[in-house]
């Protein structure tokens, strides 16, 4: 074998070993640099999609239906509760925060939204996302109770590190509902549940979040269709259990066409 051989081998050797680290050893720089940064406020107004890309939408493409129940109503200071339960390491939370994020904006405001991304070891690694964790909610409509139930951090029994830990309540509706502790957990005053993500993280997991906002206002895009379809099917949860307020929001036709279906 001669010198010219050996330095080619050399070189695609080389070259592959990079190429492994880029496609699935290195994080996504887009998702890791935004950690625990706040959502600044142009970019949280960004997320209320305008009506015309919702109703162009509907249901778009998600693709887990809730499941109706009938419970005893969530009722905090008289008003319908939203119970979202999961962990910043989980990579289906990750992509079902988009469109809980989206659909909540519909009803009131955050405040200090923080930016997250999943676990850079599990399915999907670092997908973008946000974090509930030590942000508000406000609401004339609705009580938003979110726990984040892990970090996205590893400890050294190879476990996530826990954040947060349900209340009483929380513990009693999560165990009723969602007895295989199965996240994300969303349970709408307890008239709808939806155990799991309306769409798979891969559909977002290569993209940096100016990337995803700026296809979530092109209709067509499959990451608008999945991500605004899920918006909208828990949009028009809420809806039904706040007795369609605002009508605003409610009256929509995307909202009465998934009416109709629930």
């Amino acid at each position: 074998m001669n010198e010219k051989t050996l330095i080619v081998i050399a070189l695609l050797i080389a070259f592959g070993l990079i190429a492994y680290e880029y496609f699935f050893v290195l994080p996504n720089p887009s998702s890791i640099s935004y950690i625990n940064k706040e959502v600044p406020a142009n970019v949280i107004n960004e997320l209320k999609i305008p009506e015309n890309i919702s109703d162009q939408i509907g249901i778009g493409l998600a693709s887990n239906l809730p499941k109706m129940v009938n419970g005893t109503p969530i009722l905090i200071n008289g008003k319908p509760t939203v119970l979202y339960i999961s962990a910043e390491y989980c990579p289906f939370c990750a992509a079902e925060r988009w469109a809980l994020v989206i659909a909540l904006l519909r009803f009131g405001n955050f405040t200090k939204l923080h930016y997250m991304a999943s676990s850079a070891y599990d399915y999907a690694p670092d997908t973008p996302t946000f974090t509930f964790y030590n942000s508000s909610y406000n609401s004339n409509y609705i009580n938003f109770v979110a726990v984040e139930l892990t970090t996205r951090n590893l400890t050294s029994n190879n476990t996530y590190q826990i954040l947060q830990r349900p209340n009483a309540w929380e513990n009693a509706t999560f165990n009723k509902y969602d007895p295989n502790g199965s996240i994300p957990f969303l349970d709408i005053n307890n008239e709808t549940i939806t155990i799991g993500a309306n769409y798979d993280p891969m559909e977002i997991e290569s993209y940096n979040y100016t990337e995803i906002i700026d296809m979530l206002y092109n209709s067509s895009t499959p990451i608008s269709r999945y991500i605004i379809g899920s918006a909208n099917l828990i949009t028009a949860q809420i809806c039904k259990a706040d007795g369609n307020k605002p009508v605003s929001v409610c009256n929509a036709s995307y909202v009465k066409s998934i009416e109709s279906k629930l």
